[in-house]
Order: structure tokens, then sequence, then C-alpha cells
């Protein structure tokens, strides 16, 4: 009797355990997918290290990071394979989908996993460093050119050869900008898996045993894996679009012009708002950006050309140098070693030419209003002439201008020297203080005062 009690408290222990343990383990099949879609930038590097950090927080058994990317700033990469290199959880790198890339930064992000995978029909390489000035290439001194491809080749070998792949091969696309397809990089033992989609690659790594950067053995149990897809937040995409060059060009000039509006149109209140948070947001990507010191003083320079133009009419020559000064200022602006970083000719041509030639415009309109004389109110009597209707000698006398009777006195009668202003005399208007008009004779001379009868 004893042992039947035995046998029922353990069996139902058994199921009463069974719940719990499912609900443990089933964190442990989970593989979370990051998905890398475009230019690699802090903001986007940012999304990749909160996703890894996640995986290790809620011990997922892989994190999948699918990418298509042309390339990247150079931080921005360093710091997402820095996060690979130290995630407690292994890293998938999948390049997808077909007719996909891991170009430039995203080719040592590809070498840097502990699994590199890749889609038929994608590409991988093509990652000599060069400075790059909207996306053309520019010389640079051999010196630094060899400190440059130095450093990313002593980069790459920090980790590539601690993975288990051909370093040699790796190095010939940073020295020779080679590139290779899925099924060259397999054969090269550049990547480890040709897959044609996630649940085909899922089912080859499934038991498969990887070795981790530290040295480590892990075996994948990927039977009953679901995949949960890590997605920017609204924050980090509202971001990712600010960081872009093109944008942060784009908010820079709106920023100038709405708060150049606001300070000469004091009150209109809608540009200055406008303004000021376009610049915020341009100064916060300019912190995210290798911005250039040379590419903002060409954007300064251009500005002050174009108010120069306004006030001193320079024939166009100055307003012409003013929009080349904007449009190599925004080709400057941003620059990357690494990769293509900076602000694209097709952006900066459209927006430069157009805002060059409505900030001059804006700066001729606010130039010539100061040089309009007020049409309204006392100053607008000033060079006014009337006609004396009483004579006008120290502080007294009266005046007919503008159809209206003022009281005059004589303009430099202080000194006692001044003669006065017979009546009927016309006297011009000096200056106005308060209710009174300082005046003077028309040409110095004054019309003899008539007697009636």
């Amino acid at each position: 009797m004893k042992r039947a009690v035995a046998v029922l408290l353990a069996f139902g222990a058994f199921w009463l355990g069974a719940p719990r343990a499912r609900a443990q383990a089933s964190p442990s099949e989970t593989v979370l997918r990051i998905s890398i879609d475009g230019e690699i930038e802090p903001i986007l590097a940012q999304y990749v290290e909160n996703g890894l950090a996640r995986a290790a927080r809620e011990h997922a058994t892989l994190v999948l990071l699918r990418m298509d990317t042309p390339g990247g700033l150079g931080e921005s990469m360093r710091g997402i394979i820095q996060a690979i290199l130290r995630s407690p959880v292994p890293v998938c790198v999948y390049v997808e989908p077909d007719g996909a890339r891991a170009a430039s930064a995203g080719f040592f992000i590809l070498e840097s996993a502990d699994i590199a995978a890749m889609s038929p029909g994608t590409e991988m390489g093509a990652a000599s460093p060069l400075l790059e000035v909207a996306g053309y290439p520019v010389q640079v001194d051999p010196t630094l050119r060899k400190k440059i491809v130095e450093d990313t080749l002593a980069f790459l070998r920090s980790y590539d050869g601690q993975r288990g792949r051909n370093v040699t091969l790796a190095e010939t696309a940073v020295t020779d900008a080679k590139a290779f397809s899925a099924d060259e990089a397999l054969k090269g033992n550049l990547i480890d898996v040709i897959a044609n989609s996630e649940s085909s690659l899922l089912g080859q790594l499934n038991g498969k045993t990887i070795r981790r950067f530290d040295g480590a053995q892990t075996t994948l149990r990927l039977n009953d894996a679901v995949i949960v897809n890590v997605s920017m937040s609204s924050r980090e995409k509202f971001l990712s679009r600010i960081v872009q060059p093109d944008a942060f060009f784009i908010l820079l000039l709106v920023g100038v012009l709405g708060l150049y509006v606001e300070f000469t149109h004091p009150g209109l209140v809608a540009p200055g708002v406008i303004g000021g948070i376009s610049l915020l947001l341009a100064l916060y990507a300019m912190q995210m950006l290798p911005v250039t010191f040379t590419g903002v003083l060409l954007i300064l320079l251009a500005l002050a050309l174009f108010v120069l133009e306004a006030q001193f009419a320079g024939h166009g020559i100055l307003g012409i140098g003013g929009a080349i000064s904007l449009v190599l200022g925004a080709i400057f602006l941003v620059q990357s070693p690494m990769t293509v970083g900076g602000v694209g000719l097709g952006v900066a041509l459209g927006v430069a030419l157009p805002f060059a030639a409505f900030f001059t415009l804006l700066a001729y309109l606010v130039v010539r209003s100061r040089r309009v004389k007020p049409a309204t109110g006392t100053e607008s009597l000033v060079g006014a002439v009337g006609e004396v209707t009483e004579t006008v000698d120290k502080g007294k006398g009266m005046i007919f201008v503008h159809g209206e009777l003022w009281r005059a006195a004589r303009a430099g009668a202080a000194g006692g020297t001044a003669a006065p202003i017979p009546r009927n005399a016309q006297a011009r208007v000096v200056r106005v203080d308060g209710l009174t008009l300082y005046v003077e004779p028309v040409n110095g001379a004054a019309a003899p005062e008539q007697h009636g009868m």
C-alpha cells in the first residue's frame, strides 16, 4: 500500500511539474530576429545592440540578424561587431532576400558572426576603405590611406581567424575591393551556410555545435524554436531618419531659414518655431554623424554671400558664389572613411539652388524694406515741405504740412544765429519732437511776408 501511495505521489508531482518545466524551456527555444535594411548608422547600431541585450535577458537560443546593406559608418559598424562578439547568445547573420548584399561595413559584420549565412543570389565584400564625398571617392595621401587599410585589416583579423574562416581571402575584400557571390563565399570558407529561407536555415543549424568567440562549444537546439521579430521602436524609427545625411542637411537649412525669417519679421511665430525645432534636430544629428568643420564653414560663407548680394547688388556674382559654396558645403558636410556617408550630390543641388534663390530674394526684400521711407506716423513728416502760416522764430510759429497745422520751431535756433522764417514761406521739416516740427527754409531763402489791405 505504501509503495502504491509513493508511486501516485511521484506521478502527480511529475504532471504538476511538467508545465512549469515546459514554461521554463520555452525561452531557450526562442530565436530573436533583428533586421538591418539600409545604411548602417548610429540609431540602427543602437537598435541592434538593444536587440542583442534583449536576447541575453530572455535567454534566447539564437539571434538571427537579417541583413541587406550597402555599408555605413565605421563607428556604427564597430559598435555592432563589438556587441556581437560579446553576446552570450549565438548570433547568425543571414544575408537575404535574393539580390541582397553585405557590402563594405556589412561584410565586416557578416564575418564577425558565430554563423555566417547567405541566401542564393546574394553577394558580399567590396570592403575597401575609401574617403568618399557624396558617394564619389577622392584621392588621399598614400600614408593616410595605408594607415586606414592596415587598421581595417587588423580589425578584421582580430576576430575572423577566431571564427575559423579564411582570413587571407577575407583580406582581399579590403585590399583589392573583391566581392563574392554566395557560392564563392561558401567555397572560400568565408561563410558557413547557404539557405533558401529562414526555416531551411534553422533546419540546417539544428543540432549543430558551434565554437563561440571565447572558445566555448555550444550545440543549437532548434526543433521547436519560435521566431520572435524585434522591431524598431517609434523613437528609433524617427531618429534613424534624422541622422541620415540628406535629412540632416535639409533640417539644417530649414532651421537657418526659419530663424532668419523670424528675426527679420518678428511676430510671425511659425517660422521661428519650425526653424528652432529643425535646428535642434539638426544639432542632434550632428552629434551622431561625422560632420566636418569645412562643410559647416562653407555653408556659413554661403549665407553671408547671399546677404551681401542682396545688400550691395553684386550683379549676381556674390549670389553665384554663395550657391557654389552651399553645394560644396553640402558635399563636404558629412564624410566617412569606411563607406558612403555624405549628402547625395542630387540632394545637394536640388536643395541648395532653390534655397540660394529664395534666401537671396528674402534678404533683398528685408534690405529694401529698411531703406524705404516710412509712409505713416510722424517719421513720414521728416523731409516734407509745408507753408509757414505764422512766423517761425525762437520756438514759435505754425506750419501747414500734409493737410495739417503743426506747431513749428526754427531748426538751429538754439545758438541764436538762425533767421526767422516769415509767414507764407516754404519750409522743410528737419526733425520731429513730439507735436513740434523743427523746420528750415527751403533753399535757404524766405518768401516775403504778404500783408492784407
